[in-house]
């Protein structure tokens, strides 16, 4: 279901995407690729000069790999268009603090630790809390099996995706509909 159609005439201001893909390795790592671009649809005088109307205030990017359970193994970021040259793109070594730290394991928390506030970019950091989500829908059906479909119940092990949201709540209908083996008893 989309969106209500808005009340109101609007015209487009800005523009802000966020990307991410997920690439398996030969070596049995991921890659796990995320870009942010925020685009003005007017020229836009910034101190460090005019950016005209559609070209990018900031395009970042971040890549982190990460082993089979989530743990990541090296980081690096790249600024492509930032709106003060030669001061915000020298920040992408820092995101090499990323290493060592697990998608699932407090990553949010552990991220704001390391690169909050002057220790990093505040775009590259809100890039990076997309990270865990995005990872874990590249691992499911992949690496981890979600057990959908006519198998779903024959395991003994509950699928990793029950009770880490609303539809999938073991007290709730999706769960007694779809993985009825799951399904708390009251």
């Amino acid at each position: 279901m989309p969106l209500s159609t808005p009340v109101s005439r609007r015209a487009l201001r800005h523009s802000r995407v966020i990307d991410v893909q997920a690439y398996v390795r030969d070596d049995g790592l991921w890659d796990i690729d995320a870009r942010i671009t925020d685009i003005k649809s007017y020229d836009a005088t910034l101190a460090s000069g005019l950016r005209p109307a559609g070209a990018p205030l900031h395009d970042l990017h971040l890549r982190i790999t990460v082993d089979r359970e989530l743990t990541i193994v090296e980081a690096e970021a790249a600024s492509d268009a930032v709106p003060y040259p030669g001061f915000c793109d020298t920040i992408g070594p820092a995101y090499r603090a990323l290493i060592g730290l697990n998608l699932l394991k407090n990553f949010r928390r552990d991220l704001k630790q390391r690169l909050a506030g002057i220790a990093g970019c505040t775009h590259l950091t809100e890039l990076a809390q997309v990270l865990p989500t995005a990872t874990v829908q590249a691992f499911a059906g992949d690496v981890w099996s979600t057990r959908d479909g006519a198998n779903a119940d024959l395991s003994h092990e509950k699928p990793f995706q029950l009770d880490k949201c609303h539809a999938l709540r073991t007290d709730g209908g999706a769960v007694a509909q779809y993985y009825p083996r799951w399904v708390a008893k009251a």
